[in-house]
């Protein structure tokens, strides 16, 4: 099972991931966050969630083309660039959806794709979020709805909807959002778990250098559970008494 997650803010992109796979004996932790970056002139993150040998696939035609100056080294929108991403992935559909679906497996593969392209003109288009199905069409993050995760998505939702709001989240706030996010997760499914990569991308800056990843023993990934455990139980403590008819429930 995979977590991962983007977050559009004012500010930029936030992009997280959990390294946890279910691929069997073969491979116990691989890494979701890919960079494709071409400096000063346009820079692509691409999360997967989804079949292990899939999305390694995808990810291998991806950068075979960004390599040779195809493909998303030459989308001219991000609009475009997720187009290629989701082509891709039918490339891949052709290859190996009928063999996978006879033996009764299922086609997955979900790629989030964050980025920023530079027109030719020399005009910056703003940084955009993409969600792409394993059918190849995309979605896109807006205003309203700012963030989208992929894979094991239920337990981390509930803090982004109520503390994401784009034009008042900082990416720097977002950051810990995503986190928070992420540790629910891993606290509820043991099949999400660290390295934990995390990217804040700055907008206009169309530079790959605001990565960093996060072992288990982290002290700033412990600091967020353990602090976040704590202000959980304070908030808990400090809420109205319930009442029931003319009684309170009491501690006993």
């Amino acid at each position: 099972m995979s977590y991962c997650l983007g977050i559009k803010t004012q500010d930029g992109l936030v992009m997280a991931s959990d390294s946890r796979t279910s691929a069997g004996d073969q491979v116990n932790v691989t890494q979701k966050m890919h960079l494709f970056e071409t400096p000063g002139e346009r820079v692509f993150t691409l999360l997967n969630s989804g079949s292990l040998s899939l999305s390694q696939s995808v990810i291998t035609l991806l950068r075979l083309d960004f390599n040779a100056g195809r493909g998303l080294a030459e989308a001219p929108t991000m609009y475009d660039a997720a187009r290629v991403v989701g082509e891709t992935i039918r490339r891949v559909s052709d290859l190996d959806r009928e063999y996978l679906e006879r033996d009764g497996l299922k086609f997955n593969v979900h790629m989030l794709l964050g980025g920023q392209i530079k027109e030719e003109s020399g005009e910056l288009f703003p940084p955009e979020l993409y969600l792409v199905y394993p059918q190849g069409n995309p979605i896109r993050a807006t205003s309203d709805t700012p963030y989208i995760q992929i894979g094991e998505n239920k337990y981390g939702r509930p803090i982004l909807d109520r503390g994401i709001r784009y034009g008042q989240t900082s990416s720097e706030e977002a950051v810990k959002y995503a986190l928070i996010s992420i540790d629910s997760t891993m606290r509820s499914n043991s099949t999400v778990g660290p390295p934990i990569d995390l990217l804040v991308y700055d907008k206009d800056t169309l530079k790959l250098d605001g990565h960093r990843r996060m072992h288990a023993n982290d002290p700033d990934l412990i600091a967020v559970h353990k602090q976040w455990d704590m202000a959980l139980r304070k908030a808990v403590q400090e809420l109205p008494v319930i009442k029931f008819g003319d009684s309170v429930v009491s501690d006993r």
